[in-house]
């Protein structure tokens, strides 16, 4: 490697489905890009790669991310899931998966594991008692959940495109999941109610 390479490359360690990766790289990589071609997790799926499509979502501490706009180097020091890892240790699958396998929101599937990654930290964000834009003003102020009405699942999963069509299917699935968890897997997301999308 040339020294002017090496002065673009670092060697970074990243915290993925509860396991540690080592690996050098160019400073521009995305974690999506390092995801999918240097670790050899391809669960997640590059879309637009403009972070419009939602494809490549991924959970970062806890709260969704499109992992084409995220530099692989910004995330060390941070936990990572993809969907490789939302199954259970006996391999079970996680109820949002569950869901979508019994409501048939996969559909051609290329979307879907940013759909499920980013149900999944809906969930959560619900659970917490964050509002979103169609909330009722007063939702949240008394620390309760967010009850996930259909309208409120269409408005937290927009960032994620189904070019498939395939919403009529996802957002009952995603009901089903928040009403069989009540108790998540996950941790609750932290810090303000914006997500990063």
């Amino acid at each position: 490697m040339s020294a002017a390479a090496a002065a673009h490359t670092s060697q970074i360690s990243l915290n993925i489905n509860g396991r540690t990766h080592d690996v050098g790289l160019d400073n521009r990589t995305t974690l999506l890009d390092t995801l999918r071609e240097h670790l050899d997790l391809t669960g997640a799926k590059k879309g637009c790669d403009h972070g419009q499509c939602g494809a490549c979502t991924v959970l970062m501490d806890g709260r969704r991310v499109n992992s084409c706009l995220v530099l692989a180097v910004t995330a060390q020091g941070t936990e990572i899931t993809t969907i490789e890892g939302l199954e259970g240790p006996d391999g079970a699958l996680h109820p949002v998966q569950t869901a979508f396998l019994e409501r048939d929101a996969y559909q051609c599937g290329y979307c879907t594991p940013g759909q499920i990654c980013s149900a999944v930290a809906v969930l959560d964000e619900a659970a917490a008692g964050w509002p979103s834009a169609v909330s009722d003003p007063d939702v949240g102020t008394d620390g309760g959940a967010v009850e996930l009405t259909a309208a409120e699942v269409r408005e937290r999963m927009a960032g994620n495109l189904c070019r498939c069509g395939a919403y009529v299917n996802i957002v009952p699935a995603v009901q089903d999941a928040a009403a069989a968890t009540t108790v998540h897997e996950h941790a609750a997301p932290t810090g303000s109610a914006a997500v990063a999308r």
